[in-house]
């Protein structure tokens, strides 16, 4: 077994800032050699913007109460009632907006905090009910 030297550089780490000379010259997040988002601008912007999109700054003002709802379709909603027996089945969707793409095969009860003017157009022609939770 070939014995392989470790890097002469880890010895130092853990240290406060090893190869920069003053402390003065190594400040910041750029300093720290690629720990976390250091470098974001120079070097790794790329790879932030193609990769990690989610993890560039926002701008603009974020009311902190808005509820933020999930959206389901009519299409989704028919898939999961496909094995449903009864004349009317009832789907109950907490936190959720039911958005008008896709029909309905059979009428549904459908229980969501908000509908499309759409879905609750089609939903009322497949004769089934789309009841507002609050």
């Amino acid at each position: 077994m070939v014995f392989r030297k470790e890097k002469r550089s880890r010895k130092y780490l853990g240290t406060r800032r090893w190869g920069v000379g003053n402390i003065k010259n190594a400040r910041g997040a750029g300093g720290r050699g690629g720990v976390g988002r250091a470098g974001a601008r120079k070097h790794k912007f790329t790879r932030m913007v193609t990769k990690e999109r989610e993890r560039m700054k926002r701008h603009g003002f974020v009311p902190w109460n808005r509820k933020r709802l999930d959206e389901i379709s009519l299409r989704q909603i028919d898939t999961m009632t496909k094995g449903h027996s009864g004349e009317k089945p009832t789907i109950e969707l907490s936190n959720y907006k039911v958005l008008s793409n896709g029909e309905l095969s059979r009428p549904i009860i459908i229980k969501a905090n908000k509908f499309s003017k759409n879905a609750i157009e089609k939903i009322k022609s497949a004769g089934g009910e789309a009841i507002v939770i609050k």
